[in-house]
């Protein structure tokens, strides 16, 4: 597997960090000091889901641009696909570098565990974010409330096709933790809707080419299709750019799922999709930043009501376990984007 690691100093990520303040748009970025009592000059090492998908590469962003508040140093290490195997050499060179904690967005809960295991074991803090694990001795990140996430998606596709017809999900990795959990939602709340039924799940594993496959597939296999659901940015804009250049298909068939308003923008705009969800990754990113950091520096443990600042955020509580997560910690409601607001966010 070909590795991609790059080394963010404190000084290369400033330029970063300015970037990242500029793009925010409405979502209250703030660039204030964090507590005095965290340490500083500590290594983390960030493991997302690949390197190539915009999405981790804005996270993990916003992490860097915490951290660097503190004075600590970031290093990216994964590979360029969604697989458990891609990730667990970054686990190892953490390890081995001595880092004082992981931060890192799992492709499989369950075959990453035995490496972190071995993390835990050496002294370093584990936290999860975007995509949990099921290891013990982590601190998941959620994005939003997971069912919210779910059901929300069902709802806006509902609204949108009348809450008749065939409808797919076009989703990353089948392995993926957070996509699966939302996915199981999303069948739940189908059962408010019985004239919409979910005729198939495909799986790009977060790669342009593999989601435009697995769309042309759905389309042939399903003419009459009436709306999908791709809750991932790889899948959502990639689905949007096709149906974009096929516009006679917009006229049975609607896209909706989980974008980045920089992917997305233009298809709003032009009508190719209606509307679509997402939060913060940058901010996403930062509370983790600063999770991890508080959590290597002694001033919270993992255990539910532990509460900590993410300094342009506010004050964070940590929750029991619950809907099959360890203890977390939520960031916020997901956020809809239309025509109405799209052009206002730049990340």
């Amino acid at each position: 597997m070909k590795l991609k690691n790059r080394t963010i100093t404190a000084l290369a990520s400033s330029a970063l960090a300015t970037t990242l303040v500029i793009g925010l748009g409405g979502f209250g970025l703030s660039t204030a000091s964090a507590s005095p009592k965290l340490k500083s000059g500590q290594t983390f090492y960030l493991i997302p889901k690949d390197t190539v998908n915009p999405y981790e590469t804005l996270e993990d962003g916003g992490i860097t641009a915490a951290l660097k508040t503190l004075g600590d140093k970031t290093v990216v290490n994964s590979g360029t696909t969604d697989t458990a195997a891609s990730q667990i050499p970054g686990i190892q060179a953490a390890i081995q570098a001595h880092a004082a904690g992981i931060v890192i967005a799992g492709n499989d809960p369950s075959a990453l565990c035995p490496s972190l295991a071995q993390a835990h074991a050496a002294g370093l803090v584990i936290v999860s974010a975007d995509s949990d694990i099921s290891c013990p001795n982590h601190l998941f990140i959620n994005q939003a409330n997971t069912a919210t996430i779910g059901t929300s998606e069902v709802d806006l596709l509902a609204k949108e096709i009348g809450k008749s017809g065939q409808i797919a999900i076009l989703s990353a990795a089948a392995t993926a933790t957070n996509q699966n959990s939302w996915i199981k939602y999303m069948k739940v709340e189908l059962k408010k809707y019985p004239k919409m039924k979910l005729v198939a799940t495909v799986y790009g594993n977060d790669q342009p080419a593999a989601s435009l496959t697995v769309l042309q597939g759905l389309l042939s296999a399903y003419p009459n299709l009436r709306g999908i659901i791709s809750p991932t940015t790889v899948g959502i804009s990639t689905a949007a750019q096709y149906l974009d250049t096929h516009k006679s298909l917009l006229k049975h068939l609607t896209l909706t799922g989980l974008g980045l308003p920089s992917q997305m923008k233009k298809y709003v705009l032009d009508g190719t999709v209606k509307s679509f969800e997402l939060w913060n990754p940058v901010n996403l990113g930062r509370l983790a930043g600063f999770a991890v950091a508080n959590l290597a520096s002694g001033t919270i443990k993992i255990a539910a009501g532990q509460k900590f600042n993410a300094p342009g955020l506010g004050e964070y509580t940590i929750l029991p376990p619950a809907a099959g997560t360890g203890p977390s910690v939520v960031l916020g409601p997901p956020f809809v984007f239309t025509k109405a607001n799209v052009a206002k966010f730049n990340f």
